[in-house]
């Protein structure tokens, strides 16, 4: 167990920058220009990493697998097309690792693609991935999980539709092909979530359960859930985006289109940076009003030399740089040892 781990350079866990993976999956509808403009929206907008998947249908989906009820509720399916018939027509071209690793290298942005099975660890290798996206839905994908801790490479595995004792297993399985450099992400499975699905306090409870790096893979719409991750501690986020959200396909309707993606990316930044210490105390950048907008004690009228000080010639008024009104009753019958001019700022050298 690690309480943080590294992916190209990044080091990933509480307290360190969140890592932003831009989540391409089948949103690029088999079009290589696509893709490879994807990959610039992500780099632009600010994201660490840009994600795609490797599968294929013959090896993810039995032919005789029900359709899935978000499927037909968006109409997601083309007339008479199966649910196996859809995921042939996403699946990525395999062919495309090589130059989309090389067009993310040159960007300067991070690629990654999630393998859906053993020879897309073998695929993923050859291009010399930076670590191993599992999915959600292969957890209790066994000799996948194997495959991808041999590699030796960081695995980010996603824990949606998992109890505690699925994370273990699976936690176990990598642990015991001697790979310890694992990040958890919480997930909610709906395309898109409810807001009152989310749980975003389980990763509270799995940070807490195996001491490793916690982060948050969304599908819900818009980037409230993200920011919230991200303030409770969140180090990676996971977040799906497309180039238009009107597109066909599975995954278009729920993701984020080029701006929001940037506005996400610039929100995440920002809620980092608000997050700050710890320490209660007033910061350089209140200084100044630290000093002229707070109270202290003033003189309420005139004030000949030689008065003793009476409570009503005196008030507590901006700016704070006299004496601290906690001190009236102190100050009350001392002796003035000048003129006091209604208004001046009290100091203990007038008395």
């Amino acid at each position: 167990m690690e309480t943080e781990i590294k992916v190209a350079g990044h080091v990933i866990g509480p307290d360190r920058p969140c890592f932003i993976i831009a989540e391409a999956g089948s949103n690029h509808n088999r079009d290589f220009n696509t893709a490879l403009g994807m990959i610039d929206i992500a780099t632009a907008a600010g994201a660490d990493a840009v994600k795609f998947q490797t599968y294929s249908a013959e090896s993810l989906y039995s032919k005789k697998t029900p359709t899935m009820q978000y499927l037909k509720n968006g109409k997601l399916l083309k007339e008479g097309e199966t649910v196996w018939d859809m995921i042939k027509r996403v699946e990525m071209p395999r062919e495309w690792h090589h130059d989309l690793a090389r067009h993310c290298a040159k960007k300067g942005v991070i690629f990654l693609s999630t393998p859906f099975d053993l020879q897309a660890v073998k695929e993923l290798e050859a291009v010399h991935v930076a670590a191993y996206k599992i999915a959600s839905f292969e957890i209790t994908h066994i000799p996948l999980l194997r495959a991808a801790a041999r590699t030796g490479k960081p695995v980010i595995l996603s824990t949606g539709m998992a109890d505690l004792s699925d994370i273990e297993l699976a936690l176990e399985t990598i642990y015991g092909e001697g790979n310890t450099t694992v990040a958890l992400l919480h997930c909610a499975i709906s395309y898109p979530p409810k807001y009152e699905d989310l749980n975003l306090r389980a990763m509270d409870t799995m940070r807490q359960a195996f001491g490793v790096p916690v982060g948050f893979s969304d599908h819900t719409l818009g980037i409230i859930s993200d920011v919230a991750a991200v303030a409770r501690g969140a180090s990676i986020i996971e977040k799906h985006f497309t180039l238009n959200r009107s597109m066909p396909g599975p995954d278009h309707a729920f993701s984020l289109e080029p701006g929001e993606l940037k506005s996400m990316c610039e929100a995440i930044r920002n809620t980092e940076k608000s997050l700050g210490s710890n320490v209660k105390k007033h910061t350089e950048a209140e200084k100044e009003m630290h000093s002229l907008a707070r109270r202290s004690l003033v003189a309420a009228r005139d004030i000949p030399a030689g008065t003793a000080i009476t409570e009503d010639m005196l008030d507590v008024k901006r700016p704070g740089f006299g004496i601290h009104s906690k001190y009236m009753s102190i100050v009350v019958g001392r002796v003035a040892k000048k003129a006091i001019e209604q208004d001046d700022i009290l100091t203990w050298d007038m008395f």
